[in-house]
């Protein structure tokens, strides 16, 4: 029998496990984040021959392909982190992001090689695709499986905290660069947020690597209960929250729509880029503070309340925040970019780390959680291709981006009415069908 760890371990580990999937995440997600920006801003300048409408719809795309990766990356990478440990996974996870992302910052412009100039950035993007695909699944379950029992949904909200964290870093290497002139920021300036990710890759690199395996996983090793093909498991006992996930994730397309087509909006409505830029900032600050709270809202009263909640608020409050950036009233619009995605989206994105990993036991979570949420940021990745498209970024484009919100809102509340309450069950006792009957 193993020998309990002393209290103040116990107690210290979660801490580590949420900081280093806080930072991991935070790393991950601005390199993720620093492209979106770019192919707003940027891209379709650097990348396309015309910088017109159609180059923003190809730039957009280049964002999307990521979102193809995701799920063949969850496949794999779900089925390592099943087999040989979340820790390993996501060493390597990093390591992947933080090359491709410099690689980026590298590449040729489509002036200097034509149309092999986007064929390399869409190679460099589907590596950031497959990384991210095992990031966030692994650090929540990673986290999860290191949390008490009563404390899951905060610890784990630590996860996408980071993201946000990320987001933020993102928004504010590119605040500098824009303020550029045009001919340096169009040929060095625009490429250093993406060096830079080089130097925060080590130090995550370094925690991550320090954390220990989690107890579950170990647990699950010790007892020979290690799943040979995780994948064949997951689909042959569990597929039914598999496709939960995949619908309920599509609420992540709430934060492309923010953090990347609203820039577009925002900046043909009238406002600077600066601008745009400082209200993806702000409403992500202080989403670092609304997201534990969240968190620990859920460890209360449980997980689908408050994700429901965070659906539906932040699609009953896109069209104030759209309409209010053709305003002359600045503060109006960051206040309330402050209540659609920091008090409200944030309540969902806090939540969907414990929600989702909680419907799969250990030997299928990494996998099930993995692909449930890849496939359904397929639709997070295209959104803003597909809206703009549709006109979203011009005229009047707040309706069809308010619309596109509210619709992706009702789905994936219909889909979380059906899941399971998990706030109270046993982390052991997870995703085990006996345990859902006596409930």
């Amino acid at each position: 029998m193993t020998a309990l760890a002393p209290a103040s371990a116990r107690t210290r580990t979660p801490v580590r496990a949420a900081f280093a999937g806080f930072l991991g995440s935070a790393v991950e997600y601005y390199d993720f984040f620093i492209f979106g920006s770019a192919a707003a801003l940027i891209f379709p300048h650097v990348f396309f021959p015309d910088a017109d409408t159609t180059a923003r719809v190809m730039s957009f795309a280049t964002f999307g392909f990521a979102y193809v990766a995701r799920p063949i990356g969850a496949v794999i990478l779900g089925h390592f982190g099943d087999r040989v440990g979340r820790r390993k996974v996501l060493v390597f996870t990093l390591a992947l992001m933080g090359f491709s992302t410099f690689v980026i910052g590298c590449l040729p412009t489509y002036e200097a090689i034509g149309w092999l100039a986007p064929i390399l950035l869409v190679f460099c993007r589907l590596l950031q695709g497959l990384s991210a695909a095992g990031e966030q699944a692994g650090a929540s379950s990673m986290t999860l499986e290191h949390a008490p029992d009563r404390r899951r949904a905060f610890f784990t909200s630590w996860t996408l905290t980071g993201t946000q964290g990320g987001q933020v870093l993102a928004a504010i290497a590119f605040i500098p660069v824009m303020a550029l002139p045009d001919d340096l920021l169009y040929s060095v300036g625009w490429r250093i947020p993406f060096w830079l990710s080089a130097v925060v890759v080590v130090v995550a690199f370094v925690v991550r690597r320090s954390l220990p395996e989690s107890p579950e996983f170990v647990s699950a090793a010790e007892g020979g209960e290690i799943e040979k093909l995780p994948l064949i498991g997951l689909l042959r006992s569990h597929w039914r929250d598999v496709l939960r996930v995949v619908v309920l994730a599509m609420i992540a397309a709430v934060s492309t729509v923010f953090g990347n087509l609203a820039i577009a909006y925002g900046t043909d409505a009238g406002l600077s880029a600066t601008v745009t830029l400082w209200l993806v900032v702000v409403a992500n600050i202080v989403a670092l503070g609304t997201q534990p709270l969240f968190g620990m809202l859920a460890d209360r009263i449980g997980r689908k309340p408050v994700f429901i909640y965070g659906a539906l608020s932040s699609a009953a409050l896109m069209p104030f925040y759209l309409r209010s950036m053709s305003g002359s009233e600045a503060w109006v619009t960051f206040l309330l970019a402050v209540a659609v995605f920091s008090c409200g989206y944030a309540a969902a994105n806090a939540v969907w780390p414990s929600f989702y990993n909680e419907m799969f036991p250990r030997e299928v979570r990494f996998s099930g959680v993995a692909i449930g949420t890849q496939l359904g940021f397929l639709m997070a990745g295209f959104a803003p291709s597909i809206v703009t498209a549709m006109g979203g970024t011009g005229q009047d484009g707040w309706i069809v981006i308010s619309v596109f919100t509210a619709v992706i809102a009702v789905v994936v509340t219909l889909a979380a009415l059906t899941a399971r309450e998990t706030a109270r069950t046993p982390t052991t006792e997870l995703g085990k069908r006996d345990a859902a009957r006596r409930r």
